[in-house]
């Protein structure tokens, strides 16, 4: 067994690293550039929006108010005419990637403290480079990865960004996984 104060370094750094990877993904490489294209007639569909001040949230459309309402003809019809849509809606103004950004680097370190917490129950100090790997490796990449799955089953999220996101995740838990490996404590 490993204490997590003797993993802190690899917390830390397989977070930064990951975290300038994903960047290096999202902002530099074509990867992610087609992940959410533009809704036909967008300022048309934005213009008819604006008027209903949708508050920040998720939503769907329609939505029926019991499983009663779910099997009424006027539900069903709804559902045959359309649009049927899972909507998230922002707040408005000017992009600030700065909050999300930090977000994202406290959950970085959070899957890294789990991480470490797996690995560090299940093997001593100077475990083998390949174990540690192994524990750390599927912890993060379980981290990563498989809460985006139900939303392309149960929300038809497109599988394309679902799949991307997965590789994304692995190539992110093999950079955790190789950091722990590499700074495990001796």
């Amino acid at each position: 067994m490993t204490g997590l104060d003797a993993l802190w370094l690899p917390v830390l750094l397989s977070s930064v690293i990951v975290f300038f990877v994903s960047s290096l993904f999202h902002m530099v490489l074509p990867w992610h550039k087609s992940d959410y294209p533009a809704v036909p007639n967008q300022d048309r569909v934005m213009d008819a929006l604006r008027p209903f001040s949708i508050p920040p949230g998720d939503y769907m459309l329609p939505r029926a108010a019991s499983t009663q309402e779910m099997r009424s003809p006027e539900f069903t019809e709804k559902m045959k005419k359309g649009p049927v849509a899972v909507l998230t809606v922002i707040p408005g103004g000017p992009i600030s990637m700065g909050r999300n950004l930090a977000q994202w680097f406290v959950f970085l370190l959070v899957v890294g403290v789990f991480a470490a917490y797996v690995a560090g129950r299940a093997l001593p100090v100077g475990a083998h480079y390949l174990q540690v790997f192994r524990f750390v490796g599927v912890t993060a990449f379980i981290a990563h990865t498989f809460a985006l799955w139900p939303m392309s089953i149960w929300y038809r999220r497109g599988w394309g960004l679902t799949v991307k996101a997965t590789i994304d995740g692995l190539i992110y838990g093999l950079l955790t996984a190789g950091t722990f490996g590499w700074l495990w404590p001796r």
